[in-house]
């Protein structure tokens, strides 16, 4: 009968990896919160000019996109429509992933050894039931009389 993966693996390893891994990486997911400062009146992109700031706001995206939908309504075979549609929203879709700010919640240091033993620990578990074990490899050696 054959393991986890078609290896001589043990399923105990491979079920006991994944539940840990499953619950350490929950944990961990958990443990962080997503924060965005998107809007028309913040910056996506921002620079300095001799000196002085200058941003571009989403709102000063979405103005190449109107003109650009614009043209496309009125002749879909323009290309200069289609890039300032298009180019407008992945310059928005950029802006809106670029301006995500990811930060870790406070925990006392045994609860995030925990999750770091339970997501790490499990992976290993699960990464080493997928190997195969060395008992079945070793060839069955005869004594001759």
């Amino acid at each position: 009968m054959k393991g986890a993966g078609g290896t001589n693996g043990g399923v105990g390893q491979f079920l006991l990896g994944v539940a840990m891994m499953c619950g350490g990486f929950y944990l961990l997911l958990n443990a962080i919160s997503v924060n965005a400062n998107f809007g028309m009146h913040s910056y996506l992109y921002q620079t300095s000019l001799f000196g002085s700031a200058f941003g571009v706001t989403s709102g000063m995206i979405m103005i190449p996109m109107i003109f650009g939908i614009g043209i496309i309504f009125f002749n879909a075979k323009n290309l200069l429509g289609w890039l300032l549609a298009l180019g407008s929203l992945a310059a928005m879709i950029f802006g809106v992933i670029a301006s995500i700010q990811f930060q870790l919640r406070p925990m006392s240091a045994f609860d995030l050894i925990v999750i770091l033993v339970l997501a790490v620990g499990g992976l290993g578990l699960f990464l080493r039931s997928l190997k195969g074990s060395d008992e079945a490899k070793a060839p069955v050696q005869t004594v001759d009389k």
